[in-house]
């Protein structure tokens, strides 16, 4: 099978999977029953590296990426698996700060089906695996072929039946949480949160950046009942001297024992301090597990992570930014992230979003701010249309206009911009990932034909 066969069967699954024998449609279910009989078919090659596991709600993803970076600064042989990926499917499973080679990925998957096609025949399997499971299986069998020496392992929702919670890691990260994904994690924070706290394993280190009040009674509760050892980055560790280049921001690094050592971030805004004291005591702990982490790679790390469509600057003139904010918990960084750095400039919002998402409460924090919105509607079947969220939030500001192709509605925001004008494209990370598709090498037109999108159903 070729790579893109493999990518078209793999986006096939969605969120739906046919069971062989009956040939009925099921649909998906949040487990590890499925996962657990691959990988065990497979001889549990996520038991043949060390690994540290990240969940959370907002920031997980920059932590993987920054603390991956930290491990490669290091002289590690790292492994990085995230979701979704913006561009290429093989962004999400990463060595050395490589993508997985196509044809890599293509024979990991030819094998795989072929596994899960004698297990369901066997019985073993009730249902086929899902795109997520089939992905994490390729992501823990490349790493054991790779003789990785430390994989960062992204959550892709919640955590604990999420398909990543097969690996029994070294560090459990747990990054802030907030209200996202509630009709499948629950509607409170304390549900939520308890979510989140699944991957807190027996005897475990747990390394927590969530400060809201309920999520860490939820957080230490678990802890506890685990018998792991906690450390809240809120309590133990400090940003001193905080001030800011462009958005990236520069500090002291300080814990209660003293330590102390000076921090840049390549990444951008205000939220990304507490992620990289989340990334500081990850590291320091697997530093005092033996694993060669000094404190000039985790500053060399932090300072060269790359985690592109979180306020990736993509143009200066006029200023282009990338941002997948596509929670209520997002928009307010963003609109954090304008108020610091772009004070009396004027905003131009290109915005899309999925319809399970806060549409209404993102539009509310962030169309206000804007001086124009210009609606455009992301290649998923998912999106919302602009004109639904037009008749959302036409009251919240005069100027909104509407373009289908998030192409054009680059360019008509583009055309709108005068000299103290800045466009942010924002609301999903599949909206950022059509843009990012089509910028080469300048900004897009309106006429450019679309390549085949190579995404399948996630939740962003």
């Amino acid at each position: 099978m070729d790579y893109s066969t493999a990518t078209r069967y793999l986006i096939s699954l969605g969120n739906e999977v046919r069971a062989s024998a009956s040939n009925s449609v099921h649909a998906a279910k949040l487990g590890l029953e499925n996962i657990t009989v691959l990988l065990d078919d497979l001889d549990r090659p996520q038991d043949s590296f060390p690994s540290v596991l990240v969940a959370g709600t907002n920031g997980k993803g920059s932590v993987a990426a920054m603390l991956e970076a930290v491990l490669r600064a290091a002289g590690l042989r790292s492994g990085l698996y995230t979701s979704p990926h913006l561009v290429e499917i093989t962004e999400r499973i990463q060595l050395a700060g490589q993508p997985i080679p196509p044809e890599e990925f293509a024979a990991l998957f030819t094998v795989l089906l072929a596994r899960i096609e004698k297990l369901l025949a066997a019985g073993r399997l009730r249902f086929h695996p899902t795109y997520f499971e089939c992905l994490t299986t390729m992501a823990m069998e490349y790493f054991r072929q790779q003789e990785c020496g430390l994989a960062v392992l992204e959550v892709g929702m919640g955590g604990r039946l999420d398909a990543t919670n097969v690996a029994a890691p070294h560090v459990a990260v747990i990054t802030p949480i907030d209200f996202d994904h509630e009709r499948f994690l629950g509607h409170s924070i304390t549900a939520i949160a308890s979510e989140k706290a699944g991957i807190i394993k027996p005897g475990s280190v747990v390394v927590s950046a969530a400060s809201h009040p309920e999520a860490v009674e939820v957080i230490r509760a678990k802890a506890d009942q685990q018998g792991a050892r906690l450390i809240e980055t809120w309590q133990e560790y400090s940003a001193e001297e905080v001030w800011s280049k462009g958005g990236q921001y520069c500090f002291r690094a300080r814990d209660r024992q003293g330590l102390a050592f000076p921090v840049e971030l390549s990444l951008r805004g205000r939220h990304q301090i507490a992620n990289a004291l989340a990334v500081v005591a990850a590291a320091r702990e697997l530093s005092l597990q033996g694993f060669p982490i000094s404190a000039q790679a985790i500053q060399e790390g932090l300072a060269t992570a790359q985690w592109p469509g979180r306020l990736e600057l993509v143009q200066e003139k006029p200023p282009v930014y990338l941002d997948g904010a596509h929670n209520p918990a997002g928009a307010r960084s963003l609109v954090r992230f304008w108020e610091e750095n772009f004070p009396g400039w004027r905003i131009l919002l290109v915005y899309g979003a999925m319809r399970d998402k806060a549409v209404a409460e993102i539009a509310e924090i962030l169309f206000p701010r804007a001086a124009a919105v210009v609606l455009t509607q992301p290649r998923q079947f998912r999106a919302a249309a602009p004109e639904t969220i037009r008749d959302l939030a036409s009251h919240l500001n005069p100027g909104i206009s509407i373009e289908h192709s998030p192409e054009a509605a680059l360019v008509t925001a583009i055309a709108m911009a005068g000299p103290q004008d800045v466009i942010f494209v924002t609301g999903s990370l599949y909206l950022v990932g059509d843009i990012k598709r089509r910028w080469s090498p300048g900004p897009p037109t309106q006429n450019q034909s679309p390549k085949p999108l190579a995404v399948a159903s996630s939740h962003y």
